[in-house]
C-alpha cells in the first residue's frame, strides 16, 4: 500500500499527478482538513504538502496527532510555524533553488517591462493613438540599461541569479543582505544605503518577522523619483499602502510586482497606475520549475517514510 499524503493547499490537479503516482493523496483543496476528512482518517497522517505561503500552526498541526513531516511545494516556507513544528519534532522540508531561474527571469521581465513603458507603448499601439500620430508623454525616451544601478535585497539563489542576468544588461549591481557574499557584486552595508545608490530595487529576500514592511515609506522615500521597485519574493516584504502613496505623490517612478500583501487580488488602487506592471505571482510557474519542485518533494517524502532525514530541509 503506498503512504498516505494530506495535501493541505489547494493546487491544480496537474502538479500532483507526479507525485500521487507515488503516494496515496488526500486532498484537501485547501479547505480545513477537518472539513474534508473525519478525525479517523487524519490520526493517521505522518507526511502533508503544503505551499510555503499558506499558514500551518501548531492548532492545525495537532489534529493530526502522527505527523512529522511538512513539505512545501516550492522555496518559501514562511506561512510554517517553525517553532511549532519543532516543538512537535515535526520535520519541515522545501524545494530550494528548484525555481530560481524562472523567478529571476521574470524579474528582469518585470524591471524591462516598467523601465522601458511597454504596457503604455502596448496599448499605444493597440488604441490607434500611434497610427493616428497622437502625442503622449508616457512615449517620451526612458533611460536605459547602461549604468543603470540595479541594487538587490537578498543574495540567496534567486538573487545571484538576477544579479548575473542584469549584470549582461550593463547595468552596475550591488546588493544588501543579512550577511556578505562571495560575489562580484558591491555589498552594501544596510537597506538604507542601497536604495539611496540604486535605480532599480530588486527584492529578492526571504518574507519573515525582521523582513515584514522592510520597504516602507522612507525605504522608497530614499529610492527617489527616478526609482523603479520589483518584488517577486513576498506581498509582505513591502508597506503595500506606502507604495500605493508613493506612486500617487509620484515619490518613485514605478513598480513591477508579482506578489501582494493579501492574494490573489491585487488591489484596486495599485491597477489604477499605467507606470505599475503586475503578475498573478507566476515567477516560478514554468513546466521546467515544477518538475524541478516535484522532484524534491518526491526526495522528501521518500526520504521521510524510508525513515531518513528529509533529503531538503529546512535550516
Amino acid at each position: 500500500m503506498p503512504d498516505k499524503v494530506l495535501i493541505y493547499s489547494r493546487f491544480p490537479k496537474a502538479m500532483m499527478v507526479r507525485i500521487g503516482e507515488r503516494f496515496e493523496l488526500m486532498d484537501a483543496a485547501g479547505k480545513r482538513p477537518s472539513e474534508v476528512f473525519t478525525a479517523e482518517h487524519l490520526s493517521g497522517i505522518r507526511a502533508m504538502i503544503t505551499a510555503g505561503g499558506t499558514p500551518l500552526g501548531g492548532t492545525m498541526m495537532d489534529t493530526m496527532p502522527k505527523l512529522k513531516a511538512v513539505v512545501c511545494y516550492g522555496t518559501g516556507y514562511d506561512g510554517v510555524d517553525l517553532a511549532a513544528a519543532a516543538q512537535r519534532k515535526i520535520a519541515v522540508g522545501h524545494s530550494p533553488a528548484a525555481n530560481a531561474s524562472a523567478v529571476a527571469d521574470l524579474a528582469v521581465t518585470l524591471m524591462l517591462a516598467v523601465t522601458r513603458r511597454l504596457l503604455p507603448a502596448d496599448n499605444y499601439v493597440r488604441s490607434g493613438n500611434w497610427a493616428a500620430a497622437k502625442p503622449s508623454p508616457l512615449m517620451r525616451p526612458q533611460a536605459g540599461n547602461p549604468g543603470r544601478r540595479v541594487g538587490i535585497y537578498g543574495m540567496g539563489e534567486i538573487g545571484r541569479k538576477i544579479a548575473a542576468r542584469v549584470a549582461a544588461f550593463e547595468t552596475d549591481v550591488a546588493y544588501f543582505s543579512r550577511s556578505k557574499h562571495d560575489v562580484p557584486y558591491q555589498y552594501l552595508p544596510s537597506l538604507e544605503a542601497l536604495a539611496e545608490w540604486c535605480n532599480v530595487l530588486m527584492i529578492a529576500v526571504r518574507a519573515g518577522a525582521d523582513t515584514h514592511h522592510a520597504v516602507d515609506a522612507d525605504i522608497l522615500r530614499k529610492l527617489g523619483k527616478d526609482g523603479y521597485v520589483v518584488n517577486i519574493s513576498r506581498g509582505s516584504v513591502i508597506d503595500q499602502k506606502a507604495l500605493v502613496a508613493a506612486l500617487a505623490e509620484e515619490a518613485i517612478a514605478g513598480a513591477g510586482l508579482d506578489v501582494y500583501e493579501k492574494e490573489p487580488h491585487a488591489p484596486d488602487a495599485l491597477t489604477a497606475f499605467p507606470n505599475v506592471v503586475l503578475t498573478p505571482h507566476v515567477g516560478g510557474h514554468t513546466l521546467e520549475s515544477h518538475v524541478a519542485m516535484q522532484d524534491c518533494v518526491i526526495a522528501n517524502l521518500e526520504a521521510f517514510f524510508a525513515g531518513k532525514p528529509l533529503a531538503h530541509p529546512v535550516r
